[in-house]
């Protein structure tokens, strides 16, 4: 039986032209990429034979289809030639046209290229602008910012110049920071303020240069206007209107703004101490004129009157420590200034301006808050220096009066010149007031003359105690005390001074103890006269600073009857210097020796000027002359000298103590009693 095998070779035919149909089928209907595919496909199969072989079977069926179309068309497309070829003139008379159509196109085309490519250009360009316009109107505030800086700069604007640089700063330069110039003026910014700093340093020197020279003006207005004396232009001045004080204040806000604010307050404090230690610094010879202390004051008084001004101004640039810190160092200076300088002043009349500016000076001073008592104080011990400087000038007046005395009593030959004297001393006496002229007063010119020198001296005290704010009663303790000094120890140092001068003579020093008998007296007028000038009663007065004239008076009267004494016995020495006796005479004169009856005549003369003398005085004078001249003569009888007296001798010796004798009784000085004088000479006779 035979098999029936399956025809294996007929199988892998057809299974091969399904392969190449599909094959075919791809690069019929797919596009040239899957060529490739298809080509390794069949080369894979190793039946590339084959498939040429289907392929060319597939071309010959689409040219047989091609040409039956053809075929099919053929008369259409005869039809279509012979419609193109009378169509053909048309479509060259259209080509020509399409083509000057496309020329003209092209051309117009290019034109608005052209155009576009300018359009293009200038949207370019404009949006350029647009963002120029965009920065520069972000910039140019900047800049006109920066150039108002730089026009403060040039104008020297420096406050309104540092708050440009903070709006700059702030406000302006972060809205540009991406330019360069931004950062350029950022780097500058500093060294602005740097500059700002020291062009307003620079001024504050110019001003405080300035306010120096200008200080004593600025004083001179201020005391002016503090006595009331100003000038019509004058009345409304104050430091500002004498000083530009803006530099100060710029400097401050400036330096505030800065941040150096403790910096620039401690500077100005330096500085104007040092000010003040010049300004402190009297002239030389400030003690020579008033002019000196004038000036001195000014000075200070402007220093003062400009810090008070800065310091109700300038809100912390100086405050009250600082000010009382500065007074209190100016006031211990102040017053060692015056205190020295008003030492060398030797004219009262100076020491009376001087007093007058010192008053000024600190009641200005007090109107602006300052404490002024330690030189209201001063003024206290400067009084006692005028005081000294009055009684120098006393000295050499009292000096000039006795000088110019004739030491004789005054004697007036009218009415007139009875009343100038009785109207400068106060003497009353109704037997001289009746009496004829010439009359003659007891005592010599220097009584009223020291008197009213006296009176004048009280007077200039006075005028020293006006204004000074103390009371009556201080003033009028001061007064007495300070004629006590002049009694006590410039006329009672003068009145010593004349009483022990050799060329005094004896009738002079008996009138010099009458005159301080009546100055004595005087003395209650003294009181009086100051009592009146204060309107009190003499008696009201109860004050520990009484007049010590009194005891002055007696004092110096008692150096005068001392002296008187003493000259009065120097006198008789004189005389016996010239007894020459014989002692080994034979026979007596008869008569006194010359030089005794010349010595009793001197004796009668001189103890009648004892006339106006006290009593005392006068009989104290007459016994030390007695006693003096006994015991001198006892002395010449029983020198060691005499070897040998001769009955003669001594009867002539006894005719001198006979004289002597006779003087004693016949009462030279009223108010011994009978015998008295004459026991002086009772030793000569035993």
């Amino acid at each position: 039986m035979v098999e029936n095998k399956p025809d294996v070779t007929s199988e892998s035919c057809t299974t091969g032209r399904l392969e190449h149909e599909h094959l075919l089928f791809e690069l019929e209907t797919s596009d040239s990429s899957s060529v490739g595919l298809v080509l390794r496909a069949i080369y894979d199969g190793d039946e590339h034979e084959k498939f040429l072989e289907k392929l060319d079977a597939r071309i010959s069926d689409h040219d047989r289809e091609i040409e039956k179309m053809c075929n099919f068309h053929y008369q259409g497309f005869i039809d279509c030639i012979r419609e193109l070829l009378q169509v053909r003139s048309k479509a060259q008379k259209l080509k020509n046209e399409v083509t000057r159509t496309d020329q003209e196109l092209q051309e117009t085309a290019k034109r608005v290229l052209q155009r576009a490519d300018e359009l293009v250009k200038y949207g370019h360009i404009q949006s350029n602008i647009a963002c120029t316009i965009g920065s520069l109107s972000v910039c140019l505030p900047v800049l006109d910012v920066y150039a108002k800086l730089m026009e403060q700069m040039k104008e020297r604007r420096y406050y309104p110049a540092l708050k440009t640089i903070e709006q700059l700063e702030h406000t302006y330069l972060p809205r540009v920071s991406q330019h360069r110039f931004a950062q350029s003026m950022a780097v500058c910014i500093p060294r602005l303020r740097d500059r700002i700093k020291e062009a307003s340093l620079s001024e504050l020197k110019d001003f405080l240069e300035n306010i120096r020279k200008h200080s004593g003006r600025i004083g001179e207005v201020a005391l002016s206007q503090g006595c009331k004396q100003e000038l019509d232009q004058e009345e409304d001045m104050s430091a500002q209107d004498l000083v530009d004080f803006s530099p100060v204040y710029r400097c401050h806000h400036i330096y505030s703004v800065l941040g150096a604010r403790d910096t620039f307050e401690a500077y100005y404090r330096q500085q104007r101490k040092h000010q003040a230690r010049l300004a402190l610094q009297p002239p030389t010879n400030m003690h020579e004129t008033s002019d000196g202390y004038r000036k001195y004051f000014a000075e200070i008084v402007g220093f003062f009157v400009v810090e008070d001004h800065v310091f109700n101004t300038a809100s912390g640039l100086v405050n009250q420590a600082y000010l009382d810190q500065v007074w209190e160092n100016a006031l211990s200076k102040i017053t060692v200034a015056l205190r020295t300088h008003s030492a060398y002043c030797t004219e009262a009349n100076l020491m009376l301006e001087v007093k007058k500016l010192i008053l000024l000076f600190s009641e200005t001073l007090r109107s602006y808050g300052y404490h002024v008592d330690p030189v209201h104080n001063l003024l206290l011990e400067i009084q006692e220096h005028y005081n000294e400087i009055l009684m120098k000038h006393c000295v050499q007046t009292f000096r000039s009066i006795f000088d110019d005395d004739s030491y004789h009593p005054i004697e007036v030959a009218t009415e007139e010149e009875y009343r100038k004297v009785v109207a400068i001393f106060p003497f009353r006496d109704e037997a001289l007031e009746h009496a004829p002229f010439p009359k003659k007063f007891p005592f010599s010119r220097f009584v009223p003359g020291i008197f009213d020198e006296v009176k004048d001296f009280i007077r200039e005290c006075l005028k020293f105690s006006e204004d000074l704010n103390v009371s009556q009663t201080e003033v009028e303790d001061m007064v007495r005390k300070a004629t006590n000094l002049l009694l006590t120890r410039t006329l009672g140092g003068c009145l010593s001074s004349l009483i022990k001068k050799p060329n005094v003579g004896l009738l002079q020093l008996i009138q010099i103890t009458i005159n301080t008998n009546y100055l004595e007296d005087a003395s209650v007028y003294l009181e009086q006269f100051i009592s009146s000038i204060f309107n009190r009663c003499c008696g009201d007065s109860h004050h520990v600073a009484k007049l010590q004239g009194r005891t002055m008076f007696k004092d110096a009267r008692k150096d005068a009857e001392d002296q008187i004494y003493e000259q009065l016995k120097a006198k008789i020495g004189e005389f016996l210097e010239l007894a020459h006796y014989d002692w080994l005479l034979v026979e007596p004169e008869g008569q006194a020796s010359n030089y005794m009856m010349d010595l009793i005549a001197f004796l009668n003369n001189v103890f009648q000027a004892f006339t106006n003398l006290p009593d005392k005085v006068a009989q104290t004078a007459c016994m030390t002359a007695c006693q003096h001249l006994a015991t001198a003569l006892l002395n010449i009888l029983t020198s060691e000298d005499v070897k040998y007296i001769s009955m003669g001798a001594l009867q002539q010796f006894n005719l001198d103590v006979i004289q002597c004798e006779q003087f004693a009784s016949s009462e030279p000085v009223k108010g011994f009693k009978e015998g008295v004088l004459q026991m002086f000479f009772v030793e000569l006779r035993q």
